[in-house]
């Protein structure tokens, strides 16, 4: 009997983890699964970081010292960002296309929508934010009664506006230290005081800065110094991707304990709430999976199949299967990057060195996915309290969305403090947060996989400009 294909059990995993997290839901033992199956899905993401940061170090390292001509990797490191940077201004784009055309957050209720208008208009006045339009609700002397209602509407201290703090002062903190250090602390920040801090803390593109250095001094040296180090460093890299081919056999049963733990932990004990996490926000979070979509089955493997005359549309969905199935359930671009580099070398084609030096850059810079998703959110958001964004704040959401995801951190949920940056760059209420909060970790799935597919993307396109394929690549 043929054994099923690695993709179809995760798939089966991801159906049944479901199942399981409704009738433990609708059954009453959420403890049970809290204790004793969500701990083996932590596992498997604890396990995939674990692998993630050092084979980052060593493939990057690998990847420079195997390159033939040094110089080439000026012009490599160029072309890899400048197309990260431009497929993360179409995202951008896309999504505020979307968001303007479906208008999500105009299909409540006028009433709903005015509340939330004169909501904002006192959070702004308060906090001396400059006006982005000439409405002003709160000044009609008709609205008065509800203007004194919601000035004297107890402020929310749950633990999820408690958690809306927290990501705040996170924002906060840092625009306080951007102000101090300069408009160079991003450059400053790159470069690591301590290398085993930079991995202890996966802090990546500190680790990445480290690898490049190490790899373009390492082929300075004279042939007999470098060749002993390059082997250690190749055999290093390949036993960390052994590691993950070995975890990857049971990553079935990973998938299933964490998706089974996470749709408990969303739900709680209210069998009602198991659908709502499908429903919940509905145009908004409609929007944004379109959005997403379109960048999955669309525009990559459009631009690729264009590019790269050699790959074709289902050549490369096919190749990237493995690895869109990890990173929706593992919500981590680092997390899934073995796996990414796997695909991409083995069954898309790309040469090792390319695939070494661009996919870890991508599984930190490249945030296409959390860009569209902050451009749509930070829209919506404005249209539900009636606010009229114009033009030229639009553009700007576009830059700042494009800036703040470079260097992110690719884990979980990261896009949320971004997205605080570029509500606040438009003089939205950064609290806002908290109402997408509760279907953030659900769209969070979906961005990861629009995240790493552009991440093989890229890199089918930098190896042809560089004639770094493999001749007979093998996506099945």
């Amino acid at each position: 009997m043929k054994k099923l294909a690695l993709h179809w059990q995760v798939i089966i995993g991801l159906i049944l983890g479901t199942i399981y997290a409704w009738c433990s839901i609708q059954f009453g033992f959420n403890e049970f699964t809290t204790y004793y199956v969500k701990p083996f899905g932590d596992m498997f993401i604890n396990i995939l970081k674990l692998v993630a940061v050092p084979l980052v170090l060593f493939s990057i390292i690998s990847g420079v010292a195997s390159l033939k001509d040094i110089k080439k990797l000026g012009s490599l490191g160029l072309k890899t960002l400048v197309t990260y940077v431009v497929t993360t201004m179409i995202a951008v784009i896309v999504g505020l296309t979307l968001v303007n055309v479906i208008k999500p957050g105009t299909h409540q209720s006028e009433e709903v929508r005015m509340r939330n208008r004169i909501a904002y208009e006192i959070w702004r006045d308060d906090n001396q934010i400059e006006k982005v339009d000439e409405l002003c609700l709160s000044c009609d002397p008709a609205n008065a009664a509800l203007v004194a209602e919601i000035r004297n509407t107890p402020h929310d201290d749950s633990a999820e506006n408690e958690w809306v703090k927290d990501k705040i002062a996170k924002a906060e903190a840092e625009k306080k230290t951007q102000k101090e250090v300069g408009p160079l602390k991003a450059l400053i920040d790159v470069v690591p005081t301590n290398i085993f801090k930079a991995l202890a803390d996966s802090t990546m593109l500190q680790v990445i800065f480290f690898a490049v250095f190490f790899g373009i001094v390492l082929v300075s040296l004279p042939k007999e110094k470098r060749d002993p180090v390059f082997n250690l460093v190749d055999g290093l890299n390949e036993v960390f991707v052994r590691m993950i081919m070995v975890v990857m056999k049971a990553m079935p049963v990973f998938v299933f304990a964490l998706m089974a733990g996470q749709i408990v932990k969303a739900a709680g004990t209210d069998p009602a709430r198991f659908f709502e996490l499908l429903d919940f926000l509905g145009v908004y979070s409609v929007t944004v999976v379109i959005g997403l979509l379109f960048m999955i089955f669309i525009f990559y493997p459009t631009l690729v199949s264009l590019l790269v005359r050699k790959i074709k549309y289902m050549f490369f969905m096919r190749g990237m299967r493995d690895a869109q199935i990890t990173a929706f359930s593992t919500s981590s671009s680092v997390a899934t990057l073995p796996v990414t580099m796997d695909c991409v070398k083995n069954k898309i084609g790309v040469s090792e060195s390319t695939t070494s030096f661009v996919l870890p850059i991508g599984a930190t810079v490249n945030m296409d996915g959390t860009s569209l998703y902050q451009a749509v959110a930070v829209v919506a958001l404005a249209q539900f309290h009636m606010v009229d964004l114009s033009i030229s704040q639009q553009l700007v959401i576009i830059l700042t969305a494009t800036i703040a995801s470079i260097g992110a951190a690719a884990i979980p949920s990261a896009g949320l403090v971004l997205m605080i940056i570029v509500l606040e760059s438009v003089g939205m209420n950064p609290m806002w947060i908290g109402i997408i909060f509760p279907i953030d970790r659900i769209l969070d799935m979906c961005r990861t996989v629009v995240n790493v597919t552009g991440d093989g993307a890229v890199s089918s396109i930098i190896a042809n400009s560089q004639g770094e394929f493999d001749d007979q690549p093998t996506a099945t």
